[in-house]
This record gives structure tokens, sequence and C-alpha cells, in this order.
């Protein structure tokens, strides 16, 4: 697999690399040492999925405040998502900067995105699930975000918004806090 910083320091492409045969391929997309040899955390405590019906269906901007915040591996198993960070490290060079790209069941490529960082992303198929793979247990208390569309932010959706859950539309602008 080829491991490839963007530019949020921390927050990290993976590309699996196929070994291809008559019958398909094989590729790994995640493997602790290779994890570690980068600085990146290898291994994770809990894995979600996250499945939407709806192309143009908004999830974010998620974070989790400290001392639980949680560092995640997000990859896109069936459709296409937008996916799209926002540095909220203070000391960060890159604060309050954005990355965003694509995963896709075609590209198979997932996300690291280091604790510290708002992560949401918008479904650009209907039928779109995603696999979170999250270093420690989730606490509901420190879960917060930033609202998907705040100005400060500029964040752009390639699709009109079909479906966003009410708390993701609560929260507050990053002027406000």
């Amino acid at each position: 697999m080829i491991v490839e910083e963007l530019a949020l320091p921390g927050l990290f492409l993976v590309r699996p690399e196929p070994h291809a045969d008559e019958r398909g391929f094989f590729a790994r997309t995640h493997c602790e040492e290779e994890f570690a040899g980068h600085g990146l955390i290898g291994r994770f405590a809990q894995s979600s999925v996250s499945f939407n019906h709806r192309r143009g269906t908004v999830r974010g901007m998620h974070f989790s405040r400290e001392p639980h915040a949680e560092t995640k591996l997000v990859r896109c198993t069936s459709g296409a998502i937008h996916d799209a960070v926002v540095d909220l490290r203070p000391g960060s060079p890159t604060y309050l900067r954005t990355e965003q790209v694509t995963l896709s069941a075609h590209n198979r490529h997932a996300l690291y995105i280091p604790a510290g960082l708002a992560h949401g992303f918008q479904t650009l198929m209907d039928e779109t699930e995603i696999l979170y793979m999250i270093d420690r247990p989730f606490v509901a208390a420190a879960a917060d975000g930033l609202r998907w569309n705040d100005p400060a932010f500029a964040l752009s959706w390639p699709e009109p918004v079909t479906v966003i859950a009410p708390r993701d539309l609560a929260f507050p602008d990053w002027a406000g806090r």
C-alpha cells in the first residue's frame, strides 16, 4: 500500500497496491507495522459502519473534544463520498485549513484522520457505505461538530444536500465559539 501525507500534517491518503491475477486481485488496506513506520496509530479499538440511502446525504462535520479526541481510518466500501476535514489543532501550521478528497468503492482509498481534525462527508451515490476504524471507544459527552456550511471554512460540496441530521444543522458557526 502507498501511504501519502496530504497538505494537513498527519492527514494521510492510504492507497492499496493490488496484486492481480486471473481471479481478481489482493491488496493490503491496513498494516500496523507500516503505519508505525509513518508515525501513525495502527491499532484500532472499534469499527463502525455508516450506511446512507440517498445521494447528497451530508454527515458532519464531527470531532471529539480532548481527552477523547479520535484518530480514524475511513474507507468507502460501497458507492462514493466527497470527504472533508478541517484542522482544529491550535498549534498546527495548517490550523483552520481544509482538505477534501473523493473516497469510493472503485478507488478503494482510505483517509487516515488524526485526532484534532473535524470530519464529514457527502454521498455521491445512493446506497453508500463507509467503514470507520477508530483508535478509541466513542465517548458521547465529548462529541462535537462544526456546521457543514460554516462560511469560515468555505467547504465545497459537489451535490445538492438531500439529507442532513437536525443535530448537524444545529452546530454553531466557528466564529461564535
